[in-house]
């Protein structure tokens, strides 16, 4: 499980002209909410976030989030973006609880090299890069590892097809397709019937010659 810390201070002004006058004083407004407990409004240094987001898996990692000195373990739910400047202008934390199972979205690490590719020239097509998985917060994994080395040119791998550690439940179809070896592409080039013929230019009559 990966974890990181953050610190946030506790605002009493909400609303859109709060909010921007928070931006404006380079912060960003924030909410946390939970099993238990009302949604509270909060604000966090745009420069510490921001680096932060930039160094952990956003969806798995859980944020020891500092509010006034006291430590709350939690998700972040949703990071709102500017359209244009990709600033951060708002983003949702979730308590955690104990006892409490939580879903997350884990990054996919393939590993090994499929037969396909290696004796008969295919190509691995990831089709998926996370997994859907709901499990307890102290055993949130930061990747989940699929080894495809024994894959052959043809082969699909599925979301049932995967070995999971336990207490681990996948959220996703089981039937989506995780990964395929596919059958390499090869370049055809066009057959020309014939050469064409090479363009003759003439000079042009002087007046006198006509």
């Amino acid at each position: 499980m990966s974890t990181a810390s953050l610190s946030a201070s506790v605002r009493t002004e909400t609303g859109k002209g709060a909010a921007r006058k928070i931006r404006q004083a380079g912060n960003i407004p924030a909410v946390i909410y939970g099993h238990g407990r009302e949604a509270q409004s909060l604000m966090l240094n745009a420069r510490d976030t921001d680096k932060l987001l930039k160094s952990i898996a956003i969806s798995s990692t859980v944020i020891e989030l500092s509010i006034d000195g006291k430590n709350v373990r939690t998700l972040i739910r949703e990071v709102q973006r500017h359209p244009f400047k990709r600033t951060i202008t708002h983003m949702d934390f979730q308590e955690l609880v104990v006892g409490e199972t939580v879903s997350v979205h884990c990054p996919i690490v393939y590993v090994g090299v499929p037969e396909g590719v290696r004796l008969e020239g295919g190509l691995l097509d990831q089709i998926m890069h996370q997994l859907h998985i709901e499990v307890d917060p102290s055993s949130i994994p930061n990747h989940i590892d699929v080894d495809v080395s024994a894959l052959k040119i043809g082969n699909t791998l599925h979301v049932s097809d995967l070995n999971l550690p336990a207490g681990i439940k996948v959220l996703d179809e089981p039937g989506n397709t995780v990964c395929i070896v596919q059958v390499p592409k090869v370049a055809v080039e066009p057959i020309v019937d014939g050469a064409a013929e090479p363009e003759v230019i003439r000079a042009k009559p002087k007046a006198d010659d006509k």
